[in-house]
């Protein structure tokens, strides 16, 4: 009777250090791909990227506030929102801590001479602790219960069509 016990000890805790270990690994991962939103405003096109990989792509950019953005793919601000409603506009509602975000987020900035040249995608921070009241209330809005969703809406406002998922290919298809 001892061996199976010393052994089911044994295995509970090798599960217990692989989990920890694991946990531990993917923080650090995280932390070192990821960049504090403050950091984010100085280096818009590299939020997701670590420094030395910084390619500023789009030669178009402007200044909106104190943050440089490009023309197509922007960070969620209201003058951001405002200054695109001649286009057509795609909010990307997502969060820092959402795998399939961060891989769609890094797939927008590889291919942004991809996308129509009279589309603007705002990406919208959908559930971290930095969302301000304009996001939520933008998901709330339109009815956005999960990250790596996307509404497109027209110049005012009104919702056209939705979809959950997806990046530069799934854009191309789904817009109207």
């Amino acid at each position: 009777m001892k061996n199976p016990i010393k052994f089911a000890v044994i295995v509970i805790v090798v599960a217990v250090l692989g989990i920890g270990a694991f946990t531990l690994s993917q923080n650090s991962s995280q932390s070192d791909t990821i960049m504090p939103r403050e950091d984010a405003a100085m280096k818009p096109t590299d939020t997701l990227m670590k420094n030395d990989e910084l390619t500023m792509k789009n030669t178009d950019d402007t200044m909106i506030g104190d943050k440089m953005m490009s023309s197509q793919y922007v960070e969620y601000l209201k003058t951001a929102l405002d200054n695109a409603s001649t286009s057509r506009r795609v909010l990307f509602f997502y969060a820092s801590w959402c795998p399939t975000c961060r891989q769609a987020d890094l797939n927008f900035k590889e291919n942004e001479s991809k996308i129509p040249e009279d589309v603007t995608i705002i990406r919208v921070n959908y559930n971290d602790s930095e969302t301000d009241q304009e996001e939520k209330d933008l998901a709330k809005k339109y009815g956005v219960t999960y990250q790596h969703t996307f509404v497109q809406i027209d110049g005012e406002g009104k919702e056209i069509t939705k979809w959950n998922g997806g990046q530069i290919n799934e854009l191309q298809t789904n817009i109207k």
